[in-house]
């Protein structure tokens, strides 16, 4: 009797390490997790630049009034903001290319209390010859606060694209050059990423009522840079 209780234990002993295997093959430990894997690569920043001539222009161009009520001031600054519309109107500005930006009025409590009514329009021309019969236009129909000129061209995405390529290209120069100085051959891309571009300036500049005011547009730097990862082996 004792002889098969000893035996029917070690049976059981045995169906329990037969499972403990099974589940083992099932549920398999790794010998290392993903975030352990090392990504062997080259990773360098390349730039490129594309210059260019501007060939567009974007004003601003305001009326500021004051007033002792707020609707008189206000139908007084509207009144005038729509000579200095239909002014460049008459010179050849598409209605298109005129956009209202701000329209506002308030107390003035620097002084006696009088209110501040204030209606600007940003315009874009399209011929920078014409720019400066254009504000010279809208300063003798009664704009007061001008603003400008931010100039860039009107095929600046395909100009960007230009840079960015000639980025990439210089990306890749600084990786085979790295590669070769490594002893190592630089395989596919494994990742590219846009490095941000910081706009152009904006600069502030009062229209003379005398004279036309010159614009000149010089030539605008357009640049690139990208980061690029670049696997080897």
């Amino acid at each position: 009797m004792e002889g098969m209780k000893t035996i029917k234990i070690a049976v059981a002993a045995l169906l329990v390490l037969a499972a403990a295997a099974v589940v083992g093959i099932g549920r398999p430990e790794a010998a290392g997790g993903a975030s352990d894997t090392l990504q062997e690569g080259i990773t360098v920043t390349g730039t490129g630049q594309v210059s260019s001539v501007p060939d567009e222009a974007e004003f601003s161009l305001g009326v500021s009034t004051t007033g002792t009520t707020a609707r008189s001031t206000l139908a007084s600054n509207s009144q005038q903001m729509q000579r200095v519309i239909d002014a460049l109107r008459a010179v050849g500005v598409a209605r298109a290319d005129i956009k209202t930006q701000d329209v506002s009025v308030g107390r003035d409590y620097d002084d006696d209390g009088s209110y501040t009514a204030r209606n600007s329009v940003s315009v874009t021309l399209h011929d920078l010859d014409r720019a400066g019969a254009v504000l010279d236009a809208a300063s003798r129909a009664g704009a007061n606060e001008v603003y400008g000129p931010s100039l860039t061209r009107a095929n600046r995405s395909g100009l960007e694209a230009k840079a960015l390529k000639a980025a990439f290209a210089d990306a890749r120069d600084r990786a085979e050059a790295l590669a070769e100085a490594a002893g190592v051959s630089l395989g596919k891309v494994a990742a590219i990423t846009e490095q941000p571009q910081s706009g152009g300036e904006y600069m502030p500049m009062l229209a003379k009522r005398d004279a036309a005011a010159p614009i000149e547009p010089g030539r605008e730097q357009i640049a690139a840079s990208v980061t690029v990862t670049f696997a080897i082996s």
